[in-house]
């Protein structure tokens, strides 16, 4: 069977390829486990002393989860398999989070959902000036999760409210200064970065990344802190929507992403991230799961990824179709059931 990723050594330096460029490394359940069972081998493996992860697609580091194939299971009504994909990722993203060994990312393009999944949680994160950093979930009628209610909420201010509910894209500066990414380098040295990597002894790893590392550009995001703390630092969904009140493309930008999005989505989001501040990640993984029971079993989702993935004409019916007919307390009471199942 075809691997969608490739693994290599090099001296003390193991090597992830993601390899599905016609797919943009969009991670189905193959590409998850051959990820898993690498970095389980090499965990244990004294000789192993880093393990960097880089991308054979010019255009992506990883445009997500294998999405589609989840909607698909959830058509045909076979939860189990929606349950497993998730699971099985969760797990990968455990596993990068609490890895022992130096786990570094080169991201030189696209990083969606699960693409910061295999990314975001480890302990080296390089970005390019071409890499694009988001969790666009809530445009197809989900959350973000990957652990993302964990790692939200625990970036700069409200940042992770206003990148969770919008899905707006982070560039590498934004990335940085918000705490997704750890590094920048420009992309035509990021093959010599590379090298520089496998070619590492142990200990080496600061001295590599000093040398080829740079400042990164100004960000955006970063001069509009104090505006996103404003809007998303407190109230509810229509509350934030009500806060933009400006004329300037930011806010027209941003006052659009929350009015078209799915409401549902949008309210589940808010809570999770809110949530997500007082949890570990493990916990936080565990809510994301038996959350997702729950939402791809909506019409929503159905919706979302039907009118931006499969038909992409971007047109989705959302029910409720506004922010303003969501029922809070139905939200509210989801939550509640939940915390009460996974305590059991």
């Amino acid at each position: 069977m075809t691997s969608f990723i490739q693994t290599h050594v090099h001296g003390t330096v193991a090597q992830i390829v993601l390899d599905r460029p016609r797919a943009l490394n969009a991670l189905d359940n193959s590409m998850i486990r051959d990820m898993y069972a690498a970095l389980m081998q090499w965990r244990d493996d004294d000789a192993i002393t880093a393990v960097l992860v880089t991308s054979a697609s010019d255009r992506a580091f990883s445009a997500g989860g294998d999405i589609k194939s989840v909607r698909q299971s959830a058509l045909d009504r076979d939860h189990n398999s929606v349950h497993e994909f998730f699971s099985t990722e969760y797990q990968l993203n455990a596993l990068i989070a609490n890895y022992p060994k130096p786990y570094i990312a080169l991201i030189d393009g696209h990083a969606m959902g699960g693409g910061l999944g295999i990314s975001v949680h480890g302990s080296v994160r390089v970005v390019t000036e071409k890499a694009a950093l988001a969790m666009p979930e809530t445009a197809i009628g989900f959350f973000p999760d990957i652990g993302a209610s964990y790692f939200l909420p625990r970036l700069t201010g409200a940042t992770g409210m206003y990148l969770g509910l919008t899905g707006a894209r982070a560039s590498a500066a934004d990335a940085i200064a918000a705490g997704l990414a750890t590094h920048f380098v420009p992309s035509d040295k990021l093959a010599a970065l590379a090298d520089d990597i496998r070619a590492m002894r142990d200990g080496e790893l600061d001295d590599v990344l000093a040398r080829h590392t740079t400042d990164a550009p100004a960000s955006e995001l970063a001069d509009r802190q104090g505006e996103i703390d404003r809007v998303f630092g407190s109230g509810t969904v229509a509350d934030m929507v009500e806060k933009l009140t400006g004329d300037d493309e930011w806010s027209k930008q941003t006052r659009e992403a929350l009015t078209t999005v799915a409401p549902s989505s949008l309210w589940i989001t808010a809570e999770l991230v809110r949530r997500g501040a007082d949890l570990t990640l493990e916990q936080c993984l565990d809510l994301e799961l038996v959350l997702g029971a729950e939402v791809t079993r909506n019409a929503d989702f159905i919706e979302g990824v039907r009118a931006v993935l499969v038909d992409k004409d971007r047109n989705p019916s959302w029910n409720p179709p506004s922010i303003d007919d969501i029922d809070a307390e139905a939200i509210e009471a989801l939550f509640t059931e939940i915390t009460a199942e996974l305590a059991e």
